[in-house]
C-alpha cells in the first residue's frame, strides 16, 4: 500500500526537489495549491486557499506526513501590505492545517512545519542553536508568531516537527542562482561589511531531513535546519568565486544595497543582515550532514565548465 504526503505549498522550488526525492511508485504525492494544474505522474494538484477548509481536508486522511511551506516571499519591500501579508500567509495556514488534522478520523503520522533561522534576528559572531534566545527586528517577530501558530494547534495522535530553515542552496534553481549572477557580473568580493553570517543547508541535506523528520518517530519539536559551519558573507562569496574560476571582483558596499534595494523593490536588510545557527539538536539525535562545510557544497551544486556572462 502506497504512503500519502500531503504538500501545502509544493509547487515552489523547495516543493519541487521534495517532492522528485520520493518514488512515485512507493508514495502518493498531493499538493494543495491556489493554482488549478493537471495531475502529473508524480503529483496531483488539490485547490485550497490557505486559510479556511474545504474538500482539501479530506486528502489529510490517513497520511504519512503533511508538509507546510506556504508563506509570501520576504523578498519584497515591508510595506504595511506586504508585512501583513507575510505574517497571515503563515500563520493562517498553518492554523487551518492544525485544525483540518486535528478533526481527521485518522490522522497524518506527522507533521512537518517551515520556520526560518530569522527568528534569531541579526545575531553577530554568536551560535545560536534551538536554545538560544530569538531575536528582535521584523523578520524575529514574523518567526516567533509564526512558530506560535504551530504550537498552538493540538494534534495528539500526530507528531510536529519545525524546522527552521537556513538559506537552502539548491542545484539551477532558487536562492543560490541570485549570488551566482553577482558574482559573474563583477561584484563579489564582499555585501556591506562582508562579516554577516550566512547560515545554509544544501538541498541534499535538507531533503534528508525531510526524510529523517518523517521516518524517525523520535523527531519532535524544533530543530535548526542548518548546515553545521555557516560562514562569514565575505568567506562565502571567496568561495564560491573559487568555484565559479573568478579570482577577481568588487565590493558591494552598504550604501549602494540600500539605494538597490529600493531600485529592485527588495528590503536591504535581507542582504545586511545575518545569523550563526546550527543545529545541536540534530547532532544530539544522530543526522549525519552529508555537506559540512560551504566549499564542497558549492562544488557540488555548481557546473564549473559554465561560460561566465
Amino acid at each position: 500500500m502506497k504512503k500519502k504526503v500531503v504538500i501545502a505549498g509544493g509547487t515552489g522550488c523547495l516543493g519541487k526537489s521534495i517532492i522528485q526525492s520520493f518514488s512515485p511508485h512507493e508514495v502518493e504525492i498531493v499538493v494543495l495549491t491556489r493554482k488549478t494544474l493537471p495531475a502529473t505522474d508524480r503529483v496531483r494538484f488539490v485547490a485550497w486557499d490557505a486559510k479556511t477548509a474545504g474538500d482539501w481536508v479530506h486528502e489529510l486522511e490517513g497520511s504519512t506526513a503533511v508538509i507546510n511551506l506556504v508563506g509570501k516571499s520576504v523578498n519584497c519591500r515591508y510595506t504595511d501590505i506586504n508585512k501583513k501579508e507575510i505574517i497571515q500567509s503563515r500563520i493562517d495556514s498553518t492554523l487551518v492545517l492544525g485544525q483540518a488534522i486535528a478533526s481527521r478520523k485518522k490522522a497524518p503520522e506527522v507533521w512537518i512545519n517551515a520556520g526560518s533561522a530569522a527568528i534569531f534576528g541579526d545575531g553577530g559572531n554568536v551560535f545560536k542553536d534551538e536554545t538560544s534566545a530569538t531575536g528582535d527586528g521584523f523578520p524575529a517577530e514574523v518567526c516567533k508568531q509564526w512558530e506560535s501558530a504551530f504550537f498552538s494547534c493540538t494534534t495528539p495522535n500526530t507528531r510536529k516537527v519545525l524546522l527552521r530553515m537556513g538559506l537552502v542552496f539548491q542545484k539551477g534553481q532558487g536562492l543560490l542562482q541570485p549570488f551566482i549572477y553577482l558574482v559573474k557580473s563583477g561584484f563579489g568580493k564582499s555585501i556591506g561589511s562582508g562579516q554577516q553570517y550566512i547560515t545554509w543547508i544544501h538541498e541534499h541535506d535538507f531533503i534528508r531531513l525531510i526524510h529523517w523528520s518523517i521516518e524517525k518517530k523520535e523527531a519532535e519539536g524544533i530543530y535548526n535546519a542548518a548546515s553545521p559551519e555557516p560562514v562569514k558573507n565575505e568567506d562565502f562569496l571567496a568561495d564560491l568565486r573559487t568555484v565559479l574560476r573568478i579570482p577577481v571582483a568588487l565590493p558591494l558596499p552598504t550604501w549602494l544595497i540600500k539605494i538597490g534595494g529600493k531600485v529592485v523593490g527588495t528590503e536591504p536588510e535581507l542582504l545586511l543582515k545575518g545569523r550563526r545557527v546550527i543545529s545541536k539538536r540534530l547532532k544530539e539525535n544522530g543526522f549525519e550532514f552529508t555537506f559540512v562545510t560551504l566549499k564542497p557544497a558549492l562544488q557540488n551544486l555548481i557546473n564549473v565548465n559554465q561560460t561566465p556572462l
